[in-house]
């Protein structure tokens, strides 16, 4: 089963996507379900992960809704208010959905670079277990840190990092993004999303080759049972059409063995997120 461990879905309006800058007009439309299948079935994908884009618990009821009626969407990463007095109450409501398969908070967005470890996010986390829920780590190379502290409090949560927290591949920037991703990696609870990638480098001029050196230091630190391909769409489009972004990690792995070239386009997103054969 080929997965793609990370894409989004969204109905478009001014009000809810701020994070979408003048660069980003072309995200400024309608993205939906069947653009999104008719693009994996091009790739010979089976399925998706849809991850959340807005702080908004209706957006959360809303991709389980769509969840349930596309089955290629194998999985929802939703969003909760870890800061609400109702946090308890929106877990157990959707916490109780099987296709709700995690959680996400936008930390790289938080005004504290150490949002991650604070005393608020750590108490919210602290509820996670009881609901069997992953947790999506979305850093950016100063919050990996206090994501460590994190996870190193939690051992027995499984978190992944999205988008190999967002080096600067544009300047071929690697420390200490690396030192840092490579402490995180020890945590053998923690994966990382192969995704991402192409909105850090330059976009529509960057080559394939601008990518190995962050993807063997990602293989070298996580191994290929802790990596997973994802897409980003439609972020990613931005920088360049879907296939082509896909066929970064694709490319890069097909002289790997068989299982280990399983476990990257799918096998390691099944297993973390839950995800059976249907």
């Amino acid at each position: 089963m080929r997965l793609d461990s990370h894409q989004h879905f969204w109905i478009y309006n001014d009000d809810d996507y701020v994070w979408m800058n003048d660069q980003m007009n072309a995200l400024r439309r309608d993205y939906l379900p069947d653009q999104l299948w008719a693009k994996l079935q091009v790739i010979g994908f089976d399925g998706s992960i849809a991850v959340q884009a807005r702080q908004s618990v209706a957006e959360t009821a809303w991709l389980l809704e769509l969840a349930d009626r596309y089955p290629f969407i194998r999985g929802v990463v939703g969003w909760v208010d870890f800061e609400s007095e109702a946090l308890d109450r929106q877990l157990q409501q959707y916490g109780a959905h099987p296709l709700l398969k995690g959680v996400r908070e936008l930390i790289h967005d938080m005004p504290d670079v150490n949002y991650a470890s604070n005393d608020v996010h750590v108490r919210a986390m602290e509820k996670l277990a009881r609901f069997n829920l992953t947790y999506d780590l979305l850093l950016k190379p100063p919050h990996i840190r206090p994501a460590t502290e994190l996870v190193r409090r939690f051992p027995d949560q499984p978190f992944v990092v999205d988008h190999i927290a967002k080096p600067d591949i544009a300047a071929g920037k690697r420390s200490p993004w690396q030192q840092d991703i490579e402490s995180l990696a020890r945590f053998d609870n923690v994966c990382c999303k192969l995704s991402g990638m192409v909105t850090e480098a330059r976009w529509q001029r960057w080559q394939p080759d601008d990518f190995h050196p962050y993807l063997d230091i990602m293989l070298e630190a996580f191994g290929p049972r802790r990596l997973m391909i994802g897409s980003d769409w439609p972020v990613c489009t931005l920088s360049g059409p879907y296939e082509e972004v896909m066929r970064i990690v694709i490319d890069y792995i097909d002289s790997m063995a068989g299982d280990e070239r399983a476990a990257i386009l799918g096998g390691t997103c099944a297993r973390f997120y839950g995800v059976t054969e249907t």
